[in-house]
């Protein structure tokens, strides 16, 4: 499998420098002389998206903490890392979700709960790409009128909300993990392989957050709030690289190119494909190639910037985590400790 992602992360970033040097570097350079050092400004507001996003996994989290062992404070801390590993390592897109479950439980919170609102959250996202999907097209086809482009991305989305509609009903229902736990530990021979998985429990407490329809409406508003924001990060980088657009076209362009990103999700940090999508999405509001491309490349230097001070803190807290661990065992005091 990591071959395979190593595979795709090469080829998606030929494909990147190839639209670049088709492009031509000059003329991109020469977008970003425009912006400067205030496009350092989109990283700060990076942080106004994500703690949106923050508040809806914290009504998910809310009835399983009552204490908040888990405060947002520290899930927006989590978030961040969660997206930086899921967008600058070479993990596939769960890879994320799952160092941030790993690190909320080591707050003390019971697994099950910790896993069942990191899931939940990822399918009422699927739901809010639907949706802000569909209110990019609209917006597109007011704009540009119906294309066969802006038509096969309807016949995609009425295509996906079933299979949405499906997975809410299947894990409210169908006893998804626990049928996962049996069959795995008939495969396997052992009863003990996935303990710490329990099936049975993350079933019970998924049912338990579906059956909470206003907190499901919470955190879908905060989510769908996060994308309208992040879509004027879009607006606020082109307008500092010299090329004005709508608040609208803004949504069109950012939900479009979210679209195609979270679609061909199998390629690390969708490598050729945000920059192919913006290029595409950009011709048909009147953005020139090279603004999609410098627009593309600043997105992606924020995920840096934004997300390297991220990962260094979640490595200093396992490395902290771990000496705590071993001066334990040796008796030698540490009082650096993650709880």
């Amino acid at each position: 499998m990591k071959f395979v992602a190593y595979l795709l992360g090469l080829t998606g970033l030929a494909i990147s420098i190839a639209l670049v040097l088709n492009q031509g570097w000059a003329a991109i350079a020469q977008v970003f002389t425009q912006g400067g050092w205030s496009l350092l400004w989109l990283v700060p507001f990076h942080a106004l998206p994500l703690l949106l996003d923050t508040f809806g996994w914290r009504v998910l989290l809310s009835s399983s903490d009552p204490s908040q062992r888990a405060p947002t404070l520290f899930l927006f801390w989590v978030a961040t890392v969660r997206e930086a590993a899921s967008r600058l390592l070479p993990l596939a897109s769960v890879g994320g979700d799952l160092i941030g479950i790993r690190l909320v439980t080591l707050r003390g919170l019971d697994g099950a709960s910790v896993s069942a609102s990191v899931l939940i959250e990822i399918l009422l996202t699927v739901l809010n790409q639907t949706l802000f999907s569909a209110l990019g097209v609209a917006v597109l086809i007011s704009m540009t009128q119906a294309t066969p482009l802006t038509q096969t991305m309807l016949i995609g989305l009425g295509l996906s909300l079933p299979m949405v509609i499906g997975l809410f009903v299947l894990l409210r229902y169908g006893a998804v993990f626990e049928r996962i736990e049996r069959f795995a530990k008939r495969a396997l021979a052992s009863a003990n392989v996935l303990a710490a998985f329990g099936g049975k429990g993350l079933d019970a407490a998924i049912q338990k957050l579906l059956r909470r329809r206003a907190g499901l409406c919470a955190a879908l508003s905060w989510q769908l709030a996060c994308y309208v924001i992040g879509s004027f990060e879009t607006w606020l980088a082109l307008r500092l690289l010299g090329h004005t657009v709508t608040p609208a076209a803004a949504i069109a362009l950012e939900a479009m190119a979210q679209a195609v990103r979270h679609f061909i999700f199998f390629v690390p940090a969708g490598l050729g494909v945000q920059e192919g999508g913006l290029i595409l999405i950009g011709q048909l509001i009147g953005i020139p190639a090279d603004f999609a491309l410098a627009l593309s490349l600043t997105k992606r230097a924020r995920e840096v910037l934004f997300g390297l001070p991220a990962l260094l803190s979640w490595q200093w807290i396992e490395g902290a985590r771990l000496r705590t661990m071993w001066s334990r065992r040796t008796g030698i005091k540490n009082s650096s400790d993650f709880s």
